[in-house]
């Protein structure tokens, strides 16, 4: 379960900035062509995203969409590109995915999981997370 935690990252993000906010999409499940097996060559797979993005203060001035982080252009960015290709390994998704949501200019920082939750009887899902922040210089 991806659960939100003050690591030492982020209280150091939040201290610099003096306030951060935080948009997420949690437990995104996209059906992906992913995995190095056969068997997971053979068809798509359930994969469990989860993101967590840090944004500049802001200010708003309007009630305006426009004023903001558009999350549904954010969940259709990350569906089409789970999407868009076979992945042999979790690490380059997420690293692609990372790149997306670092490439809009109010986020600041991303926390990226990705979950393999069907892959193994044993256990509840194999995946990782990236977490990544921009310069503040």
């Amino acid at each position: 379960m991806f659960a939100p935690a003050l690591d030492e990252a982020r209280l150091k993000l939040i201290s610099a900035m003096g306030e951060s906010r935080v948009i997420y999409l949690r437990n995104l499940s996209i059906p992906t062509s992913i995995g190095i097996h056969d068997f997971e060559k053979a068809a798509p797979q359930r994969i469990i995203i989860n993101a967590e993005l840090f944004l500049r203060p802001l200010t708003l001035t309007r009630d305006e969409i426009d004023e903001v982080l558009d999350y549904d252009a954010l969940r259709r960015g990350i569906t089409t590109l789970a999407m868009s290709r076979h992945w042999n390994l979790q690490e380059t998704l997420v690293e692609q995915i990372l790149q997306l949501c670092l490439g809009y200019e109010m986020v600041i920082g991303a926390r990226i999981s990705t979950e393999k939750p069907d892959v193994y009887p044993d256990c509840d899902a194999v995946g990782l997370e990236f977490i990544r922040f921009k310069s503040l210089g």
